[in-house]
């Protein structure tokens, strides 16, 4: 029985291919630090094999919602006949990946969501949980998938200082998304955690250096701080302050960074409260308990809803959903308490939906507004059942 992640040869292969032919590579990334993280080790790895990256390409989460979109595919449709590879999401964006090939463009999908009743028709599809991966363990972040990828691309290329700078995003990644730390996450984030007190990458030793994290702190302290400012991070030109950061060459570029990102942390955290606030008020208003939390508005971001629905969850244990309410759709995040599978409510009420997918704790919808209350009212019926 094979014992490696399914397709992660047949990638790097197609990959090195690309380079020696110097093929079009573009790397579109979902625009949090996991997907911020894994494109700046995939873009690194070709790099070191003599590659460039054509384009790079984060959605802004309140025009394009998550996962590859419409909007994005016209953008970049002008790239094509181009190797896309889409990171951290893809994998329920069936109809977007039919798309991009009818437009020129050859797909991978390298994703760690999920998996629906099938695979979109991508070229390649690189996700532990689809069907036929026997590789024993599934829980990677994205950015521990894009390492195994780096590894199999440089083989004996791969230095201790470069796998070190690498191990340290992992690390990064897979607590920001709350991956499992057992098996082979465990091993990853304890490499990861020694790498980052010895980094070499300005965008992570400016906290140390500016004193955003204080002498003394322990690797996990230091992480959690990072964490939070990270998770500020915003996309503008269809690039993310977070990758920025990390990819940022200098400590001057970096500290002015760092500054904008502290800023946009502290709002964040003073409106996420606000939203947290403003959602127990209604929810003490209801007259008739309900077993989900159901609510929405228009001044909500988007990039906002996952913080505030994860604290809303752990206050009153009900799975809850929030969504961003646009013109046309809403985009929303779902938590749900330990043991209560939101990817497979979703399933049930996917008539309803554009589009949904994610982790069984911690996934993500998008719905017409016309929809919003057939979807509410589904919910509570397969949640009454439960």
């Amino acid at each position: 029985m094979p014992t490696e992640i399914k397709n992660l040869k047949k990638t790097a292969k197609r990959i090195i291919k690309a380079v020696k032919n110097k093929e079009r590579i573009i790397i579109y990334s979902d625009a949090d630090l996991d997907g911020a993280a894994s494109a700046l080790i995939l873009k690194e790895a070709i790099q070191n094999l003599g590659g460039s990256i054509e384009t790079l390409y984060f959605p802004d989460r309140e025009k394009e919602g998550y996962g590859i979109n419409k909007i994005a595919l016209g953008f970049l449709k002008s790239k094509a006949p181009a190797l896309l590879m889409l990171l951290d999401c893809g994998i329920t964006n069936f109809e977007e990946v039919k798309i991009a090939k009818e437009l020129g463009f050859e797909v991978i999908i390298i994703d760690h969501h999920e998996v629906l009743d099938k695979v979109p028709e991508a070229s390649i599809v690189v996700d532990p949980k689809q069907k036929g991966d026997n590789y024993p363990f599934k829980y990677f972040s994205t950015t521990g998938l894009a390492y195994r990828l780096a590894q199999e691309l440089l083989e004996g290329k791969l230095s201790q200082k470069v796998k070190e700078s690498f191990l340290e995003l992992v690390a990064l990644a897979t607590l920001a998304d709350m991956m499992p730390e057992i098996d082979d996450n465990k091993t990853l984030i304890q490499e990861g955690l020694k790498a980052l007190e010895e980094t070499f990458r300005p965008g992570l030793k400016i906290f140390w250096e500016t004193g955003s994290i204080k002498k003394g702190s322990s690797p996990r302290e230091a992480v959690q701080t990072l964490i939070s400012i990270f998770n500020a991070g915003q996309t503008k030109n269809h690039l993310n302050d977070t990758y920025l950061l990390l990819s940022s060459n200098s400590l001057e570029q970096a500290e002015n960074l760092v500054k904008d990102l502290l800023e946009k942390s502290c709002q964040r955290q003073i409106r996420a409260r606000e939203i947290k606030e403003e959602i127990e008020e209604r929810v003490f208003r209801k007259l008739e308990q309900e077993p989900i939390i159901f609510e929405g508005d228009e001044s909500w971001l988007v990039a906002m809803g996952g913080n505030v629905a994860s604290k809303i969850c752990q206050i009153y244990k009900k799975p809850v959903f929030l969504y961003s309410q646009k013109e046309k759709y809403s985009q929303g995040a779902v938590r749900t308490p330990y043991g209560v599978d939101s990817v497979l409510a979703m399933k049930s009420c996917s008539e309803h939906l554009e589009n949904y997918g994610g982790h069984p704790q911690a996934s993500g919808f998008r719905v017409k507004n016309e929809n919003l209350e057939k979807f509410k009212t589904c919910l509570i019926k397969y949640f009454k059942k439960l």
